[in-house]
């Protein structure tokens, strides 16, 4: 009776130790997969270094650079007007200085080597928005010029606005000194043929300090 007494209680013992390294290996294999998890996660974000939202915006700036540079080479082609071929060629270093960081991130080019033709579809309904003002008359394509720049200008305070990043900081930063220039070429085209040009997109204090201010050296 001693005898298989002990021999249950071994039973017992034995039972419990083999319940305890199941808990431990089910624990094991969970910790393991969470820690597959992260490391899998550390290596989508070593991979750019960017959040879903700075890619975006990143990619949006390179076609919306786009968007001013086919424009103006638009412009060019209709009227001959030399300020439109010269800040289209200002447009194409824009889109050249971002497509270093889309390539620096890994990040694939969303423009098109074809000209008015955009992947993002606001932009694309821009375009042609805005080639078709530009086809009425000089004064229209002035005004054009105008709105692209005023516009650029405001999206680039946002895309500053939701990012910390500093390669992102230092572009929008270069980029919004050019707008700033291209607006004032704009406006006094404008003025010098009678029109009073109202900004839309960014206040009428920052326009009005812009308009005031001279050319800046922006930089490459």
């Amino acid at each position: 009776m001693n005898f298989s007494k002990k021999n249950l209680n071994l039973v017992n013992v034995n039972s419990l130790f083999s319940g305890k390294k199941l808990v431990l290996l089910a624990f094991v294999i969970i910790f393991t997969s969470m820690s597959s998890c992260s490391d899998d996660d550390a290596v989508e974000i070593q991979k750019t270094g960017l959040t879903q939202q700075e890619e975006d915006d990143l990619k949006f700036s390179r076609e919306e650079e786009k968007l001013a540079r086919d424009v103006y080479l638009f412009s060019y082609d209709k009227y001959g007007e030399v300020v439109f071929n010269s800040i289209a060629g200002s447009e194409q270093q824009h889109m050249d200085q971002v497509l270093v960081l889309l390539n620096t991130y890994q990040l694939i080019d969303p423009a098109s080597a074809e000209r008015g033709v955009f992947s993002n579809q606001v932009l694309q309904t821009l375009y042609n928005d805005l080639t078709t003002q530009s086809d009425i008359s000089l004064l229209e394509a002035y005004k054009v010029g105008a709105i692209i720049e005023d516009l650029d200008i405001n999206d680039l305070d946002d895309l500053e606005s939701r990012t910390t990043n500093a390669d992102l900081l230092n572009i929008y930063s270069k980029l919004k000194c050019g707008s700033r220039n291209h607006l004032r070429s704009y406006i006094e085209l404008l003025v010098s043929n009678g029109f009073n040009y109202v900004p839309q997109y960014i206040s009428l204090d920052k326009f009005t300090a812009i308009i005031n201010g001279t050319n800046e050296q922006c930089g490459r």
